[in-house]
């Protein structure tokens, strides 16, 4: 299924996407390694929300997911590239990619299409050599970071993640801080919003989250 998906994506010609398409506004955010990877469910272009439950944490291999934020065809052409590749490449290594290949096939993709694409996309996931990590590929630069956010909503969020996070969180930790954030940007971004996913990655497998509206954290607000 990855093989034709990511086919089928990359035979569409993404250069004959046209120019003047509205700008994308759907934020997505990762927490830091072994932490989960988390964003909120609405996908919109521009200021209208076209999306109001879709899932934005996009599966690469086993142990390794992405966060997009973008024009929503894009990033859904560029992440089912990416797992296309990395399934050859697994498949070549006769054993799961690392986690920085899958960083660096996706920051590729973006980097070759940059004037086509609008896609950003935050790579997180765990392998035996370097355990937890997170990678961010904005404009094609590759750049591995404790934690990162992206998307419309991040721009809210900024105090609030460097002041709360921590090397050495644990998981219950590094839940709570992505879940907190997250429920941050939506109360503030107007086209963030719904439910968040959640993705937990550690060494003895990958755990699915979905946090409800009247389950998110309550923050002051008039």
């Amino acid at each position: 299924m990855a093989g034709r998906a990511g086919g089928g994506a990359a035979g569409r010609g993404v250069r004959d996407r046209p120019r003047d398409r509205p700008e994308p506004r759907t934020p997505g955010e990762p927490c830091s390694p072994p932490g989960p990877p988390g964003t909120p469910d609405k996908s919109a272009p521009g200021q209208a929300v076209v999306g109001r439950v879709f899932d934005k944490l996009a599966r690469l291999h086993d142990h390794i997911y992405c966060a997009v934020a973008g024009s929503l065809a894009d990033v859904q052409a560029v992440a089912d590239m990416a797992a296309y590749h990395l399934e050859l490449h697994s498949m070549e290594l006769e054993s799961s990619p690392p986690v920085v290949a899958a960083a660096n096939v996706v920051k590729n993709i973006i980097y070759k299409y940059r004037d086509d694409l609008s896609a950003n996309m935050l790579v997180a996931g765990w392998d035996p050599q370097k355990g937890g990590q997170v990678y961010g590929t904005l404009g094609g630069m590759l750049t591995r970071q404790p934690f990162a956010v992206g998307g419309s909503g991040s721009i809210y969020i900024y105090s609030y993640v460097d002041s709360a996070y921590r090397p050495g969180m644990t998981l219950a930790e590094c839940r709570r801080f992505t879940t907190e954030a997250i429920a941050l940007a939506m109360g503030r971004d107007t086209v963030s919003g719904g439910v968040i996913y959640l993705v937990t990655i550690t060494a003895s497998g990958v755990e699915h989250q979905v946090i409800s509206g009247k389950d998110l954290p309550q923050f002051f607000d008039k």
